[in-house]
């Protein structure tokens, strides 16, 4: 179901049709394709090779490595099939290998040589339980290393959130986004997950590297309606539509999402208190075709949700005023300071827009790119709750405007060498204001503890900051002999926002193919990554001084670019046609590692350092396809230790401050072992009535908590399993309305498992999160 691929992706022109190709393996191996008709090269291919030479090798071996194999591209009006893509109109033809030679070229522009790449083809993401429905950070984890957290977010290879997301090959700036899925898999025709010593071309933010490639009117013609829900409130109708026409090509896609599982449960109970939420998503392209060379592409998208924020019953107030004692909330709690009934919310933006140009000039492939992305945060507290039971009401809000631009080349300057260079700039403007209600101290009790007024008093602080960061980056993919290659190349970056810094970094990768199906590889990465703009705390720590709001220490050192030295090395294996074995094994050395943490009530991750940082770990992963039947298993283990908080410590307690100075921890984030496997088996796969059965397991060994010293102990081990059926019916309304009818039920936590996520303690963590319960949902889609 999840293909390693290495990268040898091509297409070629076959009796007037086209086939879209795709290997499999742990290490990223180079290719070059020109335009269909030309000469190709790939690994061990010299240039003098004919274009049909090169096109009767698609259905077998290239040069030892994985077999090649068919990817799935939806027919124009209706279902998704792996197939050749054939038309039978002569133009349509040409638009659809002219679109797919292009697709290629710009794959060609971001290699992976010598990285780790875990792909995700569209017949993978359909087969998940949930399919297009599922939430993207569902879909990464069913990856090897990838470990699930508290509000959506997810952690690869031991990092914190350091994973970049790009459509087709752009690269999003940062954002705002804490449990908002601002990207929808159904827009995705497929994607990949890429780690490990990554090559140059690859900065900022390095633990991953998410691409999506996305659907296109010319491959996804035809447009799908979607209603989908079930327990706990859910309703998710959506809509998608594409088309080409002449030389332009349109896809667009959206949906609404309502529900009460938003956020996580902060009880093990089946239903959350206060959790309902309302989301809207757009995410939409047009691209035009000027020639066989030329292209313009048009992505934009809008994500809206808004959130209630679960209750924690059970905790007691801190503080006392006349105006709670009489409110309608204290007759609620009836004076029992349960804080069950309390109100808060959150509202979360995220808009983003690409202009890319994309064009072909001999030996060389160029892609430009401009963007731009608005992200925004609001909390809205619980006015008379959050005071008595925090001390401080705020009402929060952040906003982040990036804007930058984007320049990739390829050039093909000799059989042996493909030389790649470019650069990134991004501009950003970040702003906070906070209005809050603190009490203020009056004096000290016998015992030296703060005594407060029972009269809130306001406090207003804001700020804002506009920043750089920027890289520019060569490389060169050496083929130095017809089973080894050698990608070497040197990255340029810097930051000038809270922190103005740069580094050299120079990478090295080798890939060796020493015999047939199987390929070896090893790499070194120096990695520079800045402190997300968004995430680093700008407060006025002094105006909160002798309030009910004063923090426990006044330090707060500036948040610091983390630097890395990173060594991955690994092999994979195919055993037999459809079935390959991987294994990897990766170590980093970090200096000022970058962590994160939600400190106060308002669910905004802050940023701060650790001196000195270690991770390291294993992976293994098997994968077999074979007709209708797909299995996959992976399995990982990782350890995150940290030492010495240097920056943004009044957000610690001092006695932990203390503690980690001169004191290796865990993560709060590090989870021993990790492990995801899936299956799924197509009957009647062959008739117009293919019945799917799939089922998915996830399994974690449990994040961080505080024991005898912070991030002491290790939570719960638990395994969640997935279940989907979906029947599909082919042309279900004969030809004179093609379109396919699918209907699905899809059952998450099968044995209805409860298991905590966190459970309110640790480095930076807030409530407690317990897992989703058993939840059934069904749905049906119409295409047209």
């Amino acid at each position: 179901m999840i293909r390693r691929a290495p990268g040898l992706f091509f297409y070629s022109s076959i009796l007037g049709g086209l086939c879209l190709a795709g290997g499999s393996g742990v290490a990223q191996t180079p290719d070059t394709l020109l335009k269909p008709g030309h000469a190709k090269q790939t690994q061990g291919q010299t240039g003098s090779q004919t274009a049909a030479q090169a096109g009767r090798r698609t259905t077998g071996q290239i040069q030892g490595q994985a077999q090649v194999t068919h990817v799935t591209t939806p027919a124009a009006k209706g279902r998704p099939q792996t197939t050749t893509v054939t038309t039978d109109k002569a133009h349509d033809a040409q638009q659809v290998i002219v679109t797919a030679h292009l697709d290629h070229m710009r794959a060609t522009l971001s290699p992976t040589t010598g990285a780790t790449v875990y792909s995700f083809s569209r017949k993978a993401l359909e087969t998940i339980p949930g399919g297009d429905n599922a939430p993207l950070n569902q879909v990464l984890l069913q990856a090897p290393g990838v470990a699930q957290d508290s509000y959506g977010q997810i952690h690869v290879r031991g990092d914190h959130n350091e994973v970049q997301f790009r459509l087709d090959g752009v690269q999003l700036p940062e954002g705002l986004s804490v449990f908002g899925q601002a990207l929808m898999t159904r827009f995705a025709d497929n994607m990949s997950l890429t780690t490990g010593a990554l090559p140059s071309q690859f900065g900022f933010l390095q633990a991953a590297v998410v691409d999506i490639t996305t659907k296109t009117g010319t491959t996804n013609g035809g447009g799908n309606l979607s209603i989908y829900g079930g327990a706990r409130d859910y309703f998710f109708p959506s809509l998608q539509y594409g088309f080409h026409k002449g030389k332009w090509d349109f896809f667009a896609t959206a949906d609404f999402v309502h529900d009460r599982v938003g956020i996580e449960n902060t009880m093990p109970t089946f239903n959350a208190l206060h959790d309902l939420s309302n989301q809207y998503h757009f995410l939409g392209h047009a691209r035009y075709t000027a020639d066989d060379d030329t292209r313009i592409s048009f992505i934009a998208g809008v994500s809206n949700a808004e959130y209630q924020l679960p209750n924690n019953p059970g905790q007691q107030t801190q503080f006392s005023m006349p105006s709670y004692s009489g409110s309608a909330l204290a007759q609620q709690l009836a004076g029992s300071g349960d804080s069950a009934s309390l109100s808060e919310h959150q509202k979360q933006i995220t808009d983003f827009a690409i202009l890319a140009l994309q064009k072909e000039i001999g030996p060389f492939s160029l892609q430009s790119s401009v963007f731009t992305r608005y992200s925004s945060l609001r909390y809205s507290p619980d006015p008379l709750g959050d005071l008595v039971y925090n001390g401080i009401a705020q009402n929060a809000a952040r906003s982040v405007f990036s804007t930058g631009t984007q320049h990739d080349v390829t050039w093909r300057a000799a059989p042996e060498h493909t030389v790649r260079f470019g650069f990134q700039v991004f501009v950003e403007r970040t702003i906070s204001k906070t209005i809050s209600s603190v009490f203020a101290q009056d004096g000290v009790d016998g015992d030296g503890n703060p005594v407060f007024g029972t009269q809130p008093e306001t406090i207003r602080d804001s700020s804002g900051k506009t920043g750089m960061v920027y890289g520019v980056y060569g490389q060169d993919e050496w083929q130095l002999t017809r089973n080894l290659t050698l990608n070497y190349g040197l990255r340029f970056d810097g930051v000038s926002e809270y922190t103005s810094e740069t580094q050299f970094s120079p990478r090295v990768n080798l890939v060796w193919k020493p015999w047939k199906g199987g390929v070896l590889h090893a790499g070194y990465s120096r990695y520079f990554t800045p402190p997300p703009f968004e995430i680093v705390s700008s407060s006025s720590l002094y105006k909160f001084a002798q309030t009910s709001a004063a923090p426990a220490n006044y330090r707060n050192n500036t948040v610091r670019a983390e630097r890395d030295h990173y060594f991955d090395a690994g092999f994979e294996q195919t055993l037999l046609p459809g079935w390959r074995i991987s294994f990897d094994a990766y170590y980093k050395l970090a200096h000022n590692l970058i962590d994160e943490g939600q400190f106060g009530a308002p669910i905004v991750l802050s940023g701060f350092n650790y001196r000195r940082g270690q991770v390291n770990g294993y992976e293994f992963s098997t994968s077999y396809e074979r007709g209708p039947l797909s299995l996959y298993g992976n399995f990982a283990w990782s350890r995150a230790i940290g030492k010495d908080i240097t920056s943004a410590q009044f957000n610690f307690d001092p006695d932990d401050l203390a503690y980690i100075q001169n004191r290796w921890i865990h993560l709060d984030h590090d989870q021993r072992w990790t492990a995801s496997a899936g299956a799924a088996y197509t009957l009647f796969h062959q008739t117009r009535f293919p019945l799917r059965l799939s089922a998915t397991m996830v399994y974690g060994s449990g994040l961080r908590a505080d024991g005898a010293v912070p991030n002491g102990v290790a939570l719960t081990p638990y395994a969640t399993v997935n279940f989907s059926v979906v029947q599909t019916i082919h042309d279900t309304f004969g030809h004179r309305w093609p379109g396919d009818t699918q209907l699905r039920l899809d059952v998450t936590n099968l044995a209805d498992h409860t298991y905590l996520l966190r459970d309110g303690s640790g480095i930076g963590v807030g409530a407690p999160q317990y897992g989703l319960r058993r939840t059934i949902l069904c749905g049906v889609s119409q295409g047209f």
